[in-house]
């Protein structure tokens, strides 16, 4: 069987997954849910240090201690049933506890984790949810007026859900205390683990919600950064077409394009697991919304709405944040591209006038080989006119000639000898 995974980071086998239900409510009730995460490198975290935060709080009610590396944990504290879980990047703490204050959403309901255990977690609380659970009201106008007395009216989602079993509300403010509050009014006849099924996916949609505007935070730091490579790179990439030897030079441009796409490197290691994680939190909350199956009461706004309006711009920034660091990426790419065609149609040109000065070179030696070869022939000629005298003298003289006169008959025979030679010779070298 293929694995399956209720966060986008973490697997987990089936047996684990059935090793920790969803807890049995008991109307009416409270619960409080709190998500820590570490600051930095939550991934990578010591999973013993939240282990020992969690048996700290359970020694403080004389609770059983969970199982060595356990990654979940549900038992009693009190009179309050306690569920832990840890996560790729959080752990979050469960307390459900039978009863509700006569004033609603009191912090003293949030006591059964204390202030100073609270202050020692191992992180920062990065969610804070209190839920109260109650019967549903008599009537449709009694259940308004608690919701409008409770919740802020302007931002308040209220929403049929679970084919009818329940209401929900909130208006996802925090309070003074801290605290991020919902209103679960539930209808007789529903059942204890379909209760414990709907406060846990507004835990869910709430911690998913706050893990994912992490995002939102990295986002708006990258486009500061991008705002100003954005520039630089359209600068280079404009300089690459200029003409005349007016653009930068080739190197000083390789140089900045450097520095650009290993600063461009440098952002998308820093942001690629963070944007990845928001991308997987943000799917996980909207499956959680869809499960709820909300209903619409006299036209109040559901919880789909609201993140629709309120939530969806904010993960669309992220989104367009990554697609425009993705873009200038491939556009330093392109500049890298270019950089490199000009460098080859310069160094064409310089190898087309180095080609062209060789021409050149080879057509003065030429034209001094063929002075030289003339100046060769009368050179030859001459030690041959010499030689041929002194070995013609003896005939010459029984002739009747001077040597002046042999000298000056055996120049022209020799000349045209010596160069009909050297004229055979280069031809043989051709």
């Amino acid at each position: 069987m293929p694995p399956v995974t209720d966060h986008p980071l973490r697997y987990a086998t089936v047996n684990e997954l059935h090793a920790r239900p969803f807890p049995a409510l008991d109307l009416p009730c409270t619960a409080v849910m709190m998500a820590f995460k570490e600051p930095v490198d939550a991934a990578g975290r010591d999973r013993a240090r939240d282990r020992d935060h969690l048996i700290d709080l359970i020694d403080r009610n004389g609770g059983a201690h969970p199982q060595p590396d356990a990654t979940h944990f549900s038992g009693p504290i009190g009179r309050t049933e306690l569920k832990w879980e840890s996560h790729t990047e959080f752990v979050t703490y469960s307390a459900f506890t039978p009863g509700v204050s006569s004033r609603p959403f009191d912090p003293v309901e949030t006591e059964v984790f204390p202030e100073d255990w609270v202050q020692a977690a191992p992180g920062g609380r990065i969610a804070s949810v209190l839920i109260r659970i109650e019967h549903m009201p008599a009537s449709m106008g009694e259940l308004f007026a608690r919701c409008e007395d409770w919740f802020v009216p302007e931002s308040l989602a209220l929403s049929k859900v679970v084919d009818g079993a329940a209401v929900i509300a909130g208006d996802f403010r925090i309070d003074p205390a801290g605290n991020m509050r919902f209103a679960v009014f539930i209808r007789p006849g529903t059942g204890r683990r379909r209760i414990g099924r709907i406060v846990q996916r507004l835990c869910e949609i709430e911690v998913y919600r706050a893990m994912s505007m992490l995002g939102l935070l990295r986002a708006r730091d990258l486009s500061g950064k991008l705002n100003q490579l954005d520039p630089r790179l359209s600068a280079l990439v404009s300089g690459l077409d200029t003409t005349g030897g007016k653009g930068p030079a080739p190197e000083a441009a390789l140089h900045d394009l450097l520095s650009i796409s290993s600063e461009l490197e440098r952002l998308a290691v820093r942001v690629s697991f963070r944007f990845g994680a928001t991308a997987a939190y943000e799917a996980i909350l909207n499956q959680r919304i869809q499960v709820l199956r909300e209903e619409r009461l006299e036209g109040r706004q559901t919880f789909g709405e609201f993140m629709m309006r309120r939530y969806d711009p904010a993960m669309r920034t992220v989104k367009s944040a990554q697609a425009r660091l993705e873009t200038l990426s491939t556009r330093a790419e392109r500049a890298a591209e270019l950089l490199r065609t000009r460098v080859d149609v310069d160094r064409s040109a310089q190898n087309q006038r180095l080609l062209e000065s060789m021409d050149r070179r080879a057509d003065l030696a030429l034209r001094l080989q063929h002075t030289v070869e003339g100046l060769s022939v009368v050179a030859i000629s001459y030690y041959a006119v010499s030689l041929a005298s002194y070995a013609l003298y003896p005939l010459g003289k029984l002739a009747g000639l001077s040597k002046e006169m042999m000298t000056a008959v055996l120049v022209v025979p020799v000349l045209a000898l010596v160069w009909l030679g050297l004229r055979r010779i280069r031809k043989s070298f051709h």
